[in-house]
């Protein structure tokens, strides 16, 4: 598959993902915001009957006290009117007696009896009860309304504190919120209207100005008199996400979802960079492996030519030849190695007791050849007194190996390398440095000298081939053995490569 290809399905599935993702946060905000209003027009409409209730029982009880008075005086003034001790009146009895055609009224006047022959037929006795209830509602609405005008003119004169019940206008909050679905915890406050504070709920807890909602109580009282309920809910938060809380699994699993196209993305890249890795790998390999084996085979054939062995100096320069394309060869197989080590992610090795001097000492000897190459040269110095390492001596000699290519590759081009090694023991461990005059490594670059793939930028160096592995198998061989290595370098200076292996009696 193209890399463009790739790249074409990730964006669209990447937009994908990140469209569902912003949908379903969009929905559950839409789905709070919509729920939060709703509360808050239970609330209200809750706050709203309270104050009412409070409203009403306060004109109520008004009313029940101001009748209960005004019927007595009004009592009172017409049983005087009727007393037969009032200077001026006349005594007037009325009384109704069923007959067999229907009721009759019997007046009596002064003692008197108008007749036991004044009769009244049942309608217009239903028009003279009648009468008699209006009269008797007209009173009554009378009354009333003059409670209403004394209710109006003198409650509202009263602080606060004397009209609200603040224990029934909490049980009234409780009632409405409870018959509008409305069960958590709240506190409230009652003001004035000018903002100072009458009555606080006793666990009252301060809250941010969103969450507090306010009602007016008494609201046919003049605009400066009136009160105020104010009322908020500590864990409004909470019961308005557990509202949505269904919606939270299919969010995270979104964006696990997410998380798993992307690496697996990264994955994709990664194994394509690798593929085209390993393929320009065999290329180079092949063409590598050509000259090597062409050479060998030549020297080889030259071997059999008898003269050849009569001439000792042609003998030496044949057999060097050889040697020097063995190891030649030998080099590109370990190679090969490597990268077979980092596609199975793990180094099969073979460990044994190794002298450490003995085999640097070799490995420099090796090396010596391709450093003079360059006008350059090797300087030891290994005075390790305890030597003695457990390692794989195949893996361990490509590490020493590669850490002094790299000495070769980098070298400054106006000056002659120059390459030290050096092992000494600190304590129980071994420790070993390759230190050249090359051109150096930036101290951001430091960092990533290990990482696989990783090269550091030359400028207009462009004969130095590789593949950023040499670094990052060094350092798995290193960490598989136990030890540890790091890098000191200076721009334009040279670098250092300081490794330390446990001993052999650890």
């Amino acid at each position: 598959m193209k890399k463009s290809t790739i790249w074409i399905l990730g964006i669209i599935m990447g937009l994908s993902f990140v469209s569902l993702l912003y949908l379903q946060v969009s929905y559950i905000e839409e789905m709070i915001k919509m729920r939060r209003e709703q509360f808050d027009e239970s609330v209200k409409r809750s706050l709203s009957s309270a104050a009412n209730s409070l409203e009403l029982a306060e004109a109520a009880t008004y009313l029940q006290k101001e009748m209960s008075s005004g019927y007595k005086k009004r009592t009172s003034s017409v049983g005087n009117l009727n007393t037969s001790d009032t200077p001026g009146m006349i005594q007037v009895h009325q009384q109704m007696v069923r007959t067999g055609n229907g009721f009759a009224l019997r007046i009596r006047i002064g003692g008197s009896l108008f007749g036991d022959s004044v009769r009244k037929s049942l309608s217009e006795t239903n028009d003279d009860l009648r009468q008699e209830f209006y009269g008797r509602f007209k009173q009554k609405r009378d009354l009333v309304n003059d409670v209403a005008l004394k209710l109006l003119h003198r409650a509202s004169d009263k602080s606060l504190e004397e009209r609200v019940n603040f224990k029934t206008l909490d049980e009234c909050i409780k009632t409405e919120l409870a018959n509008n679905g409305i069960d958590i915890p709240y506190h409230f406050t009652v003001q004035t209207n000018d903002g100072r504070e009458v009555y606080r709920c006793p666990d009252y807890e301060e809250a941010g100005s969103e969450h507090v909602i306010p009602q007016v109580l008494f609201q046919n009282d003049p605009p400066a008199k009136r009160g105020w309920v104010q009322i908020h809910f500590p864990t409004l938060n909470d019961y308005i996400y557990s509202s949505v809380k269904f919606m939270i699994p299919s969010l995270i699993f979104t964006f696990v979802l997410l998380v798993t196209f992307i690496f697996t993305l990264y994955q994709i890249f990664r194994q394509k960079k690798l593929t085209e890795i390993k393929n320009d790998f065999i290329n180079n390999m092949t063409h590598e492996f050509k000259t090597p084996i062409s050479t060998i085979s030549l020297a080889a054939q030259m071997l059999k030519d008898p003269a050849v062995g009569k001439s000792p100096q042609m003998f030496q320069h044949i057999s060097g030849v050889i040697n020097d394309e063995t190891k030649r060869l030998r080099f590109q197989v370990e190679k090969v190695l490597q990268m077979s080590m980092f596609e199975r992610q793990k180094a099969t090795l073979k460990m044994k007791e190794v002298d450490a001097n003995e085999l640097i000492a070799g490995v420099i000897h090796t090396f010596a050849l391709k450093v003079e190459k360059y006008n350059g040269r090797i300087t030891s110095d290994l005075s390790a007194l305890d030597p003695l390492i457990f390692v794989d001596e195949m893996h361990f000699t490509n590490v020493i190996f590669n850490l002094m290519d790299n000495a070769v590759k980098y070298k400054r081009p106006e000056e002659d390398l120059l390459l030290n090694v050096r092992t000494w023991n600190e304590g129980n461990k071994l420790c070993i440095s390759i230190e050249d005059n090359g051109i150096g490594i930036k101290k951001e670059n430091l960092k990533k000298i290990f990482d696989k793939f990783y090269r550091v930028h030359t400028g207009n160096l462009h004969d130095v081939k590789g593949f950023g592995l040499g670094l990052a198998y060094v350092k798995k061989i290193i960490q598989d053995h136990k030890g540890t290595i790091r890098a000191e370098s200076e721009l334009g200076v040279g670098t250092k490569f300081i490794i330390v292996l446990p001993l052999l009696k650890n």
